[in-house]
Formats: C-alpha cells, sequence, structure tokens
C-alpha cells in the first residue's frame, strides 16, 4: 500500500479487487475533502454504486441517497441524489484532472456539488477549473481501472466501503 503521509487526509476505499488510497487536497478544496471524510465517517459511501462508468473517461459514484441498492436505492435513480448535507462552493483551482484524480460531480451550476464524485481513468483536461479537484489516487489505480463500464452497468461495482485512513485502525 502506498506511503501515508497524513492519515487524516487520506481515503481508504474498499473496492472488489482490493484498496484504493486517495490523498486528499485540503490546502486546494477545504470545503469538499471535509464533506468526503464526514460522509465516510458516517458510513454514507459504503456499498454505494459506480452509477456512471465511461471507457477513456471516467467512474462516477458517491449518490448516497439513491445509490445504495442494498438500503432501497434504485439504479435508474441513481446519479441524481446527494446527501443531506447543503452543497458546496465550487472550489476550482489548477490542480488539473490528470489520472487518477478524484473531481467533484455536479449539476450546470457551478455550486451544486454534493456528495457524488467522479476518479479520471485519462487526464480530462478540458474539464480544468469548471470542476472541483480535491483527491488524488497514490495506490490502487487498477482496481479503478476494473470498475464495470456502463451508464449505468448492468451489474455495478460498489464502494465496499470507504474509510478516512486515521480511523481506519479503530
Amino acid at each position: 500500500m502506498a506511503d501515508i503521509k497524513d492519515p487524516e487526509n487520506t481515503i481508504l476505499m474498499e473496492l472488489k479487487g482490493g484498496t484504493v488510497v486517495i490523498e486528499l487536497l485540503p490546502d486546494v478544496a477545504p470545503g469538499h475533502c471535509d464533506r468526503m471524510k464526514e460522509l465516510a465517517r458516517e458510513g454514507a459511501y459504503d456499498n454505494v454504486v459506480f452509477h456512471r462508468v465511461i471507457e477513456g473517461f471516467m467512474a462516477q459514484t458517491g449518490d448516497v441517497q439513491h445509490g445504495n441498492l442494498d438500503a432501497g436505492g434504485n439504479i435508474r435513480s441513481a446519479g441524481t441524489g446527494g446527501s443531506d448535507k447543503p452543497n458546496l462552493k465550487a472550489e476550482f483551482s489548477g490542480v488539473p484532472h490528470d489520472r487518477g484524480t478524484l473531481g467533484a460531480a455536479r449539476s450546470s451550476s457551478p455550486d451544486s456539488a454534493n456528495s457524488q464524485f467522479f476518479i479520471n481513468f485519462n487526464d480530462n483536461h478540458f474539464l480544468n477549473r469548471q470542476y472541483t479537484v480535491y483527491g488524488r489516487v497514490i495506490s490502487g489505480m487498477d482496481h479503478v481501472d476494473a470498475i464495470t463500464r456502463g451508464e449505468p452497468p448492468a451489474n455495478p461495482d460498489v464502494m465496499i466501503s470507504v474509510k478516512v485512513a486515521s480511523d481506519a485502525d479503530a
């Protein structure tokens, strides 16, 4: 596993193939990082599907309202919901949407990100300064690459668990 420099700002996402380690960027997007940690600590991301996975582009997940199929979610509605928390103000920066970066999913309004996010399969620089980048995969990108494709996938993969690294031993 990756060398974790700051456990409080590192996410451990368990997928079917193994652990994805995500380094959050609180100096770049503090609000988005705090929201991800808050939802992870609540267990809100556990068992949430990847509802939009586009080859050569990205894998999107994080609809805590409709994306947990075990808790009454619906794959057809996944991608339309968020959390019960207020939307986040955009935190656009000069950090590019490179392969492995974590971006905040949103509607056409820049300040509409809530709980959904995506992981870039490739460098997607056309998204730069339009979607908030708030983390990057530092280990386990091969597990992200293995996520089942589709919009939505017929048999979607899930985030088995999502934890803040500083809590992982607790």
